[in-house]
């Protein structure tokens, strides 16, 4: 005689777990993904751009004719700025891998401060006295009042135990630094494609920092693992 086994007494498919373990493979390819271009973006164009920046705000390189012309009018200004900017676009990385010592972590994070604040208020008159357009301008200026408003949140975050709002906060002030990197990627590109520049460059000042941030604020997959416990009640970016 055959047996056959009763419907309730056959193995149910374990859809759910299933799905669920899809779904987590998923998000972390894409956290992956992410991070790896994080780290192509830093290797391959904020660090050059970084180094180019501190050698031309240190007068090693020669500044090209439009900075050459805004050095004149803000001999101090300007080069206190492109050094300070470009020190904290490369201290930033530096500061997120070392988020699992904390004491080296906090050292260099009050550093990195130290660096976006006098990088964002010089960034203002910079902006100001600029030759540049008057959209261009208003691009920088309001990028410098951004930066240094994700630092004021970042450290009020974190001084009150946020600690998923501050990493949110500061991988977000990273991505408006990175605006120095895109602005010269966007502009290079107008000129070697033979665009027309000065639409093109106001538009950078704009674009440059605003897309990053975006791209931040809009994946919160991104600092999934950059802190190591949650904020009770934590804010968006």
């Amino acid at each position: 005689m055959t047996m056959t086994a009763s419907p309730a007494n056959s193995p149910l498919p374990r859809t759910g777990t299933s799905s669920t373990g899809t779904a987590k493979r998923v998000r972390l390819a894409k956290t992956t993904l992410w991070r790896v271009a994080g780290a192509f973006i830093i290797l391959l164009l904020s660090i050059p751009v970084g180094l180019v920046a501190i050698g031309s705000g240190t007068g090693v390189i020669a500044l090209p004719f439009e900075m050459f012309v805004l050095d004149a009018r803000m001999p101090v200004i300007f080069r206190i700025h492109m050094v300070t900017s470009a020190v904290a676009l490369l201290l930033a990385p530096l500061v997120i891998a070392m988020r699992h010592r904390r004491a080296t972590h906090r050292m260099l994070g009050r550093l990195l401060g130290g660096f976006v604040v006098a990088g964002g208020l010089t960034a203002l008159p910079v902006a100001i006295f600029s030759s540049s357009s008057p959209a261009a301008r208003a691009g920088f200026f309001v990028q410098g009042i951004v930066w240094l408003a994700l630092l004021a949140a970042g450290v009020y975050a974190i001084r009150n135990g946020k600690r998923a709002t501050h990493a949110r906060l500061m991988l977000a002030m990273f991505a408006v630094a990175t605006g120095a990197v895109w602005f010269r990627v966007m502009t290079g590109s107008a000129i070697a494609l033979g665009l027309p520049f000065e639409p093109i460059y106001a538009a950078s000042a704009w674009l440059g920092w605003m897309l990053p941030l975006a791209l931040v604020c809009s994946m919160p997959a991104l600092t999934q693992g950059l802190y190591t416990a949650a904020s009770p009640s934590p804010l968006a970016v």
